[in-house]
């Protein structure tokens, strides 16, 4: 982003290197709240546009552009959760989080590399694993709001409260409630190394069509789901069983020759990309407990994989 210069203006804002700074945070942010990156993007950009609409005295009497410029965007991830709800009802099939795009190659469940632009990547933690993702999905707009910028981003209750427009202490109910959704749903995971040993042992019993192998991998009562937005074929339910899962992978590599799994870092944890023809069709995250795997998520929405082959 470059700097706008108003007419009169005959000098650089000095500030500018600390509020073009802030992006990443933003981005950050608004990832965890929006589920999109692209959605997410979107919010940066309209924050910095009214970020610039504002003259030069008006910008320098804000006495923290940071806390002003994430007060902006929190507000407008709220506006928005309200409407992406109501989108995602009218949504064809399952709506999945929108992986983020990454070329890194795991070894060991140790996701390593740095993308091409550093400023433009979500840090990549705990709080962007699919599971996690899918959890926040099942919140509140204000729950969501409140929890993230809270537990995950350290803002205190005050703080919170003059983006979600309530008072601190409803704010920590909403928190509070949030939390305990995140408990309802936790399961205690895999060490990094046992995740991504059994990713990688899925791999190679999908590409070796051993069904049994596959049986053994996932847990009897796993559950798989696909996100193909009505643009691509998929389970127009979500899959119920280890054993008809494995039957649906095999299906999938029977109808769909040709493909490429390649081990990949999907949102900080060991997944799997499928590639045809160099495009990506698939992108896959996966829960493991217990060295089983209990969760895929399989996103086929060419809308959502287009970062992953243009990028």
């Amino acid at each position: 982003m470059t700097a706008p210069y108003e007419p009169g203006r005959t000098h650089p804002d000095p500030s500018l290197n600390a509020i073009i700074s802030e992006r990443r945070h933003l981005i950050n942010l608004a990832y965890r709240l929006l589920g999109t990156l692209a959605d997410a993007e979107d919010v940066v950009q309209e924050t910095y546009a009214r970020w610039y609409a504002m003259s030069r005295p008006q910008q320098e009497a804000i006495r923290s552009p940071g806390a002003w410029l994430t007060t902006v965007a929190g507000r407008i991830c709220l506006d928005l959760l309200g409407s992406a709800r109501a989108r995602r009802e009218s949504y064809v099939g399952e709506w999945i989080p929108e992986p983020l795009p990454d070329r890194t190659e795991w070894t060991d469940g140790r996701p390593g590399g740095v993308s091409a632009d550093p400023a433009d990547r979500v840090t990549l933690d705990e709080s962007v694993n699919m599971a996690f993702l899918v959890v926040l999905e099942s919140m509140t707009p204000a729950e969501r709001v409140a929890f993230v910028l809270h537990d995950v981003f350290r803002y205190s209750f005050a703080e919170v409260a003059e983006i979600v427009g309530r008072t601190p202490a409803a704010c920590r109910q909403l928190a509070s409630s949030a939390r305990r959704r995140i408990r309802a749903s936790q399961a205690l995971p895999a060490p990094a190394a046992g995740r991504a040993d059994v990713v990688r042992d899925f791999k190679r019993a999908w590409e070796a069509k051993d069904i049994g192998a596959l049986i053994g991998l996932l847990a009897p009562g796993a559950t798989m789901v696909s996100d193909g937005g009505g643009l691509a074929s998929t389970a127009p339910h979500p899959i119920e069983g280890g054993e008809r899962i494995a039957r649906y992978a095999l299906t999938i590599a029977a109808v769909a020759p040709g493909l490429t799994i390649l081990e990949r870092t999907v949102n900080g944890q060991p997944g799997l990309v499928a590639q045809r023809d160099g495009a990506v069709t698939a992108v896959m995250a996966f829960e493991v407990v217990e060295d089983r795997i209990t969760h895929i998520w399989a996103v086929r929405n060419p809308d959502k994989l287009r970062p992953w082959t243009d990028g």
